[in-house]
């Protein structure tokens, strides 16, 4: 029998221990069965009290690093079980839309323990995305340096981004938002409202299409970007693929390609908060890139990942998106670069997801954007 959500919630609050402060409560408990278009699926809650949680990584040996907003890193066993917070971490600002964010390990972190955090940091002029990296040592981070930090400030509390992907040779990609300003998206002297793409030390890559552009900031990879919450290499073309939120409608599916310009905000499909009037000057313009899918109304895209595991095999090559707004796991069956269909799963199930990813297990783990968050594995029933 399935218990019903709060049924749970209250369940797992009763089972609560005074591991962390404050407490992470985990008990393997099935929140529900779900059904989908190609599997029936039970939800199994694996830890429940985390803080608006942002990113989820899976260190070789099968435990779990999760970010919270509030600036806490956990690190948990492969079953959720609270082990440890780190400790070793930067000044971390919790401003609005703006905390800790996303975390990704070095390509050979079995070799170099090393870890990259985003996350918004305060400086001359307000606060803005930034990324450190340190080497996990135990508990703890060390040797750690700021690597990147996304000039200029601003006192605005929206759109930081910020995914961290790396593409497998070398780079790191950080996405960011506008900051709420929409006009620096399309200023090449300014970070906001783009993609940069530096080497995995922080250093800046030769080939970045604006190094030799008088004016332009060295680290840009593309422009014309709003809020990039959603990013991950196709695992085929190695191509990096990124949603993005639009106003209001006009959600983004977006092909990131060297030096493209993505429009934002002289082209979109959304328009104005409240009002409902035209953004920008038109839905598509020469020389921009268009979305190879988008929704409206928003669902408020956000963390994404291909499926390229083996515990749901008819899913293979689907890409993966969580939505915040449409409180659902949306897949997208892909044709080379076109979507052919969209499904919209485990709808108003566990909340609004804020990031997905594929375990070692070939299973699917969620993060829950709440004050009393949850990581939730997906499951088929077999």
């Amino acid at each position: 029998m399935f218990l019903r959500f709060k049924a749970v919630r209250v369940f797992l609050a009763a089972l609560s221990v005074a591991l962390l402060a404050p407490a992470l409560a985990n008990a393997q408990a099935t929140l529900k069965s779900s059904r989908t278009q190609l599997y029936n699926v039970k939800l199994v809650i694996l830890a429940i009290g985390l803080e608006n949680p942002w990113s989820l990584a899976f260190l070789p040996d099968g435990r779990m690093l999760v970010t919270e907003r509030v600036g806490r890193l956990r690190l948990l066993d492969a079953n959720g079980k609270a082990l440890a917070t780190v400790s070793g971490l930067p000044k971390i600002a919790e401003i609005g839309q703006g905390g800790l964010m996303d975390v990704a390990l070095h390509p050979q972190f079995s070799d170099n323990h090393l870890v990259y955090l985003s996350y918004a940091g305060r400086g001359d002029g307000g606060y803005g995305t930034e990324v450190v990296r340190g080497k996990l040592v135990e508990n703890r981070l060390e040797d750690v340096r700021v690597i990147f930090k996304m000039e200029p400030k601003s006192q605005s509390g929206v759109h930081f981004g910020s995914r961290l992907v790396f593409d497998g040779k070398g780079h790191l990609f950080i996405t960011l938002g506008d900051r709420g300003n929409k006009d620096r998206a399309q200023r090449l002297d300014d970070d906001a409202g783009s993609i940069v793409r530096l080497n995995d030390d922080g250093s800046i890559p030769q080939d970045n299409p604006f190094t030799k552009q008088a004016g332009a900031r060295p680290e840009l990879y593309t422009k014309g970007n709003r809020n990039v919450q959603g990013a991950a290499m196709h695992p085929d073309s190695g191509q990096l693929w990124a949603d993005e939120h639009g106003p209001q409608g006009g959600d983004e599916l977006n092909i990131i390609r060297a030096g493209a310009n993505y429009g934002w905000p002289l082209v979109t499909a959304g328009v104005n908060y409240g009002t409902g009037t035209k953004i920008g000057e038109a839905t598509s313009k020469a020389g921009m890139e268009q979305p190879i899918y988008t929704w409206s109304p928003s669902i408020a895209p956000s963390g994404m990942t291909f499926y390229t595991g083996d515990r749901f095999p008819q899913w293979k090559g689907n890409l993966l998106i969580g939505a915040l707004r449409g409180r659902a796991l949306v897949r997208l069956t892909l044709r080379g670069e076109a979507v052919q269909s969209e499904e919209r799963m485990l709808v108003n199930d566990v909340g609004r997801i804020r990031d997905v990813r594929v375990g070692p297990d070939g299973l699917i783990y969620l993060l829950t954007d709440s004050s009393d968050g949850l990581l939730v594995r997906v499951e088929p029933i077999e």
